[in-house]
């Protein structure tokens, strides 16, 4: 795995003094953190349905994945899943995650799971003119999916204040991430448009690009991005191209040799690394967690993920 060489990559993202890339200075400082510190342990998981539409004409079922109350043991591999169950003590942050054209919420279950285990409140519409077997396809409608998310982040805040809801009390929403992959990458591209909102943290960008004709604005949020170089649906250009355009701190983190979507697949490579790099940014950027930052940091300076001077693999070969 390997760092884009035209920019000082993950150094240039997580270290908290100003820096130079690409002719512009940054700052990464660590957000403040939630009450406490971020969780020290894995959760079992819950799994809820809302139905967030608008009438039929555009229907926006939203699959969120949660800290779980339960005594179902949570262990290191894949997450313990607990349909409706109540959630765990204590407020977490909230990521919305954006599938791919012709796919659905549940089709990045292994990610999103593990992120909710993590401590993370994830939720993830089901679009209604992109995803699987709609029987109004409509590829331009991704131009309309980043007001769809927002509606999905508002009626979450409706649900955060309503007594007696699972969730009430429990969404720490002025501290959002976003993150997508593919066709949602597009679409988390989107969210981070001039006059976003300040709860709008961080950001990651799954093999996938910067919304066509839009433009990245309003108040810095680090984004990463991660893209395999032998993708055959979205280039690797067109990945390197939305990177160029943000304006803030960021890293561009290159996959030798993978596809699209198959270093998000359980027991392929890179999938365990996929895993440490986005929980350990969420861990940094919407808890502001010391320890997650010290982790990406140790990734720069020593791999196995990459090298010390951002140019390419360290520790070992490419697998």
């Amino acid at each position: 795995m390997r760092v884009h060489p035209l920019v000082a990559g993950l150094t240039a993202l997580l270290l908290p003094i100003a820096l130079t890339v690409g002719g512009w200075a940054v700052a990464a400082s660590a957000p403040t953190a939630l009450p406490g510190a971020a969780p020290d342990r894995t959760y079992a998981v819950g799994v809820r349905t809302l139905d967030l539409g608008r009438g039929t004409a555009r229907p926006l079922p939203v699959t969120v994945w949660y800290p779980a109350r339960s005594a179902a043991p949570a262990g290191t591999g894949t997450p313990t899943l607990v349909p409706d169950a109540q959630m765990a003590p204590g407020r977490f942050p909230v990521v919305l995650f954006s599938h791919g054209l012709h796919s659905l919420p549940e089709m990045h279950a292994p990610l999103t799971t593990r992120w909710a285990a993590a401590g993370f409140v994830v939720a993830a519409p089901a679009y209604p003119h992109t995803r699987a077997r709609t029987p109004q396809f409509d590829r331009a409608d991704i131009r309309r999916q980043p007001a769809d998310a927002w509606r999905a982040l508002d009626e979450l805040g409706l649900l955060n204040q309503r007594t007696g809801d699972r969730f009430a009390g429990h969404l720490a929403l002025t501290r959002i991430g976003a993150a997508g992959h593919s066709a949602g990458g597009y679409t988390t591209s989107g969210l981070f448009a001039p006059g976003h909102s300040e709860w709008l943290r961080g950001g990651i960008v799954l093999a996938g690009g910067g919304m066509p004709g839009a433009s990245y604005g309003g108040p810095s949020a680090p984004l990463l991005f991660l893209h395999g170089d032998a993708d055959r649906v979205v280039p690797l250009s067109r990945g390197r191209e939305a990177y160029q355009r943000v304006p803030w701190p960021k890293a561009f983190v290159t996959l030798p040799g993978r596809g699209h979507g198959d270093f998000l697949t359980p027991g392929r490579p890179d999938f365990d690394r996929t895993v440490l790099l986005t929980t350990n940014f969420l861990r940094w950027t919407l808890y502001g967690d010391p320890d997650a930052l010290a982790t990406l940091r140790t990734a720069v300076r020593e791999g196995p993920f990459l090298s010390p001077d951002g140019t390419g693999w360290s520790g070992g070969a490419s697998s």
